[in-house]
């Protein structure tokens, strides 16, 4: 995590000399959220800090098991897509619901892994018992 603040801080760096050598900038080329050129943009970054997943399980009637993966923070993907994956993934039911994909089953490892793969950080994924 320390190398990552200090790779962001060198980036920051040359970010304020290039502006300081190129002061034309016009309005289309920069980044409306965070200000900086868009060849040098860095709002993914910051967004993908701000995200959490929570992967648990529940009990519901009858003592069955469902697992729970919540979203936690802006997360601009298409859930439809990726239930469909997990579903199959994991071979069992589920649905979504309030940001959050439930799946029939205890599959909090095997859903990790599947999010990984999926291009999900692995720091921003949690299991909770």
């Amino acid at each position: 995590m320390e190398n990552y603040l200090h790779l962001k801080l060198i980036i920051f760096k040359k970010i304020i000399n290039f502006k300081e050598v190129k002061t034309e900038i016009k309005d289309e080329n920069i980044c409306q959220v965070c200000s900086f050129p868009k060849e040098l943009c860095i709002c993914e970054n910051l967004e993908v800090e701000d995200q959490q997943i929570k992967i648990y399980n529940e009990k519901r009637r009858w003592g069955k098991k469902v697992t729970i993966v919540k979203f936690i923070g802006n997360f601009n993907i298409d859930l439809d897509k990726l239930i469909t994956k997990a579903k199959k993934k994991c071979a069992s039911g589920g649905t979504f619901r309030d940001n959050g994909i439930e799946l029939q089953g205890d599959h909090r490892f095997r859903l990790k892994k599947f999010l990984i793969k999926e291009g999900f950080p692995k720091e921003n994924i949690t299991i909770e018992d």
